[in-house]
């Protein structure tokens, strides 16, 4: 007689829940200080520019997101292989106290340059946290939980993008005079800094997995001299691991570039939207829509762990990149008060990070350990480089469309770069179907 296969939870044991839990949390923060910098980064230029035009303040505000994002990539790729080199809990370690130090001096920024260098440094530790964690946790626990907890953990930085939002909420980046003679938005690129106590329970409580040390085992044995830990070449050299490696690079170019090139300028939109409302008034709704937007993403990332657990990788992520195209382009062109925000941000949250769900599932089963964090780094955050282009890209799209006199010409350019959303959709193509298979090794 066969065996009956275990459940997901059969077998599992306190570490593997400590595991997930922890590595979830250093995600959540990390994604703490992504949301508390898209809802500071107006009124802090604003400040540190001192009285321009809006619009100028929306193309800092685009070059202050290239610059994080490519701090992002760089620190993805430094910290990708680090990780497979020295190990997951000590990359773990050092990104966050990046991270969250670096967010804190984000507060005392003086000139649109500095806070553009700070906005860099937190994206190196930024970049660094979301490989480690997810190799971590993927080579820690057992196959049939790995595709749950994975998509948990990247379900739980919606969680974080929340607490940010409703953290605005109470410390209101535009309000002058908040604390201390200091303006919101300082106060509350402080609280980013409290992340750093995390460091605490990663150091007492976690260990490498046994897959990486016995990956380290075999290389400095020298069973097989054409192996090497942490080498981004060895990523192309393998004509799998090439294919691999380019279909994770597309299909995270589609939803990065999607994300922080419209996406994530939901405030912008609001702003546009209202227009003619008091500070406090879009304060307010700017932090209670964007904190729906995220509630959406958790229950778009948990939808997309569904789907890809049961049906397979490929058609959760061909449903996803879809739902991100038709959702954009519906609520960039009908968000027109703040009633509106509640209810179509949400939609727009739940399509455009589902797709995150699927990088943090997918991307680990697509190298053998020796490659994974390097691997992973590498796809997730090397497209960073050119995603880097989009948030510049749309609003100087939109400053081109004022120039010739188009109307509603910020929600026109936020249609028109939703195209990028089908470039996930063709690369599907060629995207191995790993549901059910074990890690390559």
């Amino acid at each position: 007689m066969s065996e009956t296969p275990q459940r997901w939870y059969q077998g599992l044991t306190w570490y593997h829940w400590l595991v997930v839990i922890i590595a979830s949390c250093g995600w959540l923060f990390d994604c703490m200080d992504q949301r508390i910098f898209a809802l500071a980064r107006q009124p802090a230029l604003e400040e540190v520019l001192g009285g321009v035009s809006s619009e100028i303040v929306k193309n800092w505000a685009g070059y202050a997101t290239a610059s994080m994002m490519i701090g992002w990539a760089t620190g993805g790729i430094i910290f990708g292989v680090m990780s497979d080199r020295l190990g997951r809990v000590k990359t773990m370690v050092f990104t966050l106290l990046i991270y969250s130090g670096f967010t804190g001096l984000s507060g005392l920024s003086q000139s649109g340059w500095d806070f553009m260098a700070y906005r860099f440094l937190v994206g190196l530790g930024v970049g660094g946290m979301f490989g480690a964690a997810t190799t971590l946790v993927a080579e820690s626990v057992p196959e049939r939980f790995r595709a749950i907890a994975l998509g948990s953990l990247q379900a739980l930085s919606a969680t974080g993008n929340i607490i940010g939002s409703l953290i605005s909420t109470q410390i209101r980046p535009n309000e002058a005079d908040f604390l201390w003679g200091m303006t919101g938005w300082r106060i509350i690129f402080f609280v980013g800094i409290i992340p750093a106590l995390l460091v605490i329970p990663i150091a007492l409580f976690l260990r490498e997995p046994e897959p990486w040390k016995e990956a380290k085992r075999r290389i400095k044995e020298g069973v097989d001299p054409s192996e090497h830990a942490g080498s981004i070449p060895d990523l192309f050299k393998h004509p799998t691991w090439r294919r691999n490696t380019l279909v994770g690079v597309f299909l995270g170019l589609s939803g990065m570039a999607g994300l922080w090139g419209i996406g994530f300028f939901s405030p912008e939109l609001i702003s546009t939207a209202l227009e003619g409302e008091s500070s406090q008034v879009v304060d307010r709704v700017r932090g209670f829509g964007l904190a729906l937007q995220d509630v959406g993403s958790f229950l778009g990332i948990m939808t997309f762990t569904v789907i890809a657990t049961c049906w397979g990788r490929k058609p959760a992520f061909f449903l996803g990149f879809l739902a991100c195209l038709v959702s954009t382009i519906y609520v960039y062109n009908n968000l027109q008060n703040a009633s509106d925000a509640y209810w179509m941000l949400p939609m727009m949250g739940f399509a455009q990070l589902s797709v995150f769900g699927g990088y943090s599932i997918y991307f680990p089963e697509l190298f053998p350990t020796r490659l994974r964090g390097t691997g992973v780094g590498f796809c997730y955050n090397t497209v960073r480089y050119l995603a880097a282009g989009f948030p510049p890209m749309l609003m100087s799209l939109n400053y081109l469309l004022v120039e010739q006199g188009v109307e509603d010409s910020f929600r026109v350019a936020a249609t028109i770069m939703s195209s990028i959303f089908v470039v996930g959709i063709v690369t599907l193509i060629w995207a191995p179907e790993t549901k059910g298979q074990p890690l390559p090794e």
